[in-house]
């Protein structure tokens, strides 16, 4: 997985772990697409503190699901349920009865709101 799609998500899910700044700064540099020199220009700091206070947020991160492992497990479980999906749908294409039909669409949408 790309870096930044990986500290995002991570961001979504520990972010409130982090510090205000490391939280701001991690979801300006990635998620709002600012430079580190914009995110020192808007908060009046170097461009190097902006780096170190990121790295430090980006390093809390990675130890929390290091230990915690939420991102891993919601992961495996989106591929499960889609794997899941998949073998619902081939039962209902190969299902003349519509009862089961019926029923097999119903836990399929369920299972995609889950996903």
């Amino acid at each position: 997985m790309e870096k930044k799609v990986e500290v995002s998500i991570l961001c979504q899910i520990y972010g409130k772990l982090l510090t205000k700044k490391q939280y701001e700064f991690i979801d300006d540099y990635y998620n709002n697409d600012l430079s580190l020199s914009e995110i020192a220009e808007n908060n009046n700091i170097t461009r190097q503190a902006v780096r170190d206070i990121i790295k430090k947020g980006e390093n809390k991160l990675f130890e929390f699901e290091e230990k915690l492992l939420i991102m891993k497990k919601t992961l495996d479980q989106e591929k499960q349920i889609q794997g899941i999906i998949e073998e619902l749908n081939k039962i209902k294409e190969n299902s003349s009865d519509k009862k089961i039909e019926k029923i097999l669409s119903n836990v399929t949408k369920e299972l995609i709101c889950l996903n």
